[in-house]
C-alpha cells in the first residue's frame, strides 16, 4: 500500500520548525476551518472552533469527529504561521481569518 501524500506544516509558536502531515486530512481541515472562521473580530475561541467544524467534517476522514481536535489545532497553528488567520490578544484567545 503506498504511503499517503504528506504536506509540510509550520507552527507559529516554533518558528523555523516544520512537520510533515497527511495532505488529504490537512487540506480537508483547512477548507473546513477557513469556512467557519469569521472574517473579522470577534473571532472564535478554541472550543467554538471545535464545535463549528464538527458538522462540516468528512466522516470518512474523522468518523464521529475522532482526532479532529488535533488536526484543527495543527492546521490553525500552520495558518497562523502563514498569516492566513490571526489570534486576538483577549482572554480567552479568539481566531479570525486574515483580510
Amino acid at each position: 500500500m503506498p504511503e499517503p501524500e504528506k504536506i509540510i506544516v509550520e507552527n507559529v509558536n516554533h518558528p523555523g520548525q516544520t512537520s510533515r502531515v497527511d495532505a488529504v486530512k490537512y487540506k480537508a481541515m483547512r477548507k473546513v476551518l477557513l469556512k467557519v472562521l469569521p472574517k473579522k473580530t470577534p473571532g472564535l475561541t478554541q472550543r467554538e472552533m471545535l464545535d463549528a467544524i464538527q458538522p462540516h467534517l468528512p466522516q470518512d476522514l474523522w468518523p464521529g469527529g475522532d482526532k479532529s481536535g488535533w488536526w484543527m489545532k495543527s492546521v490553525q497553528l500552520d495558518l497562523e504561521a502563514k498569516q492566513l488567520i490571526h489570534r486576538t490578544d483577549t482572554k480567552p484567545l479568539q481566531w479570525y481569518r486574515a483580510k
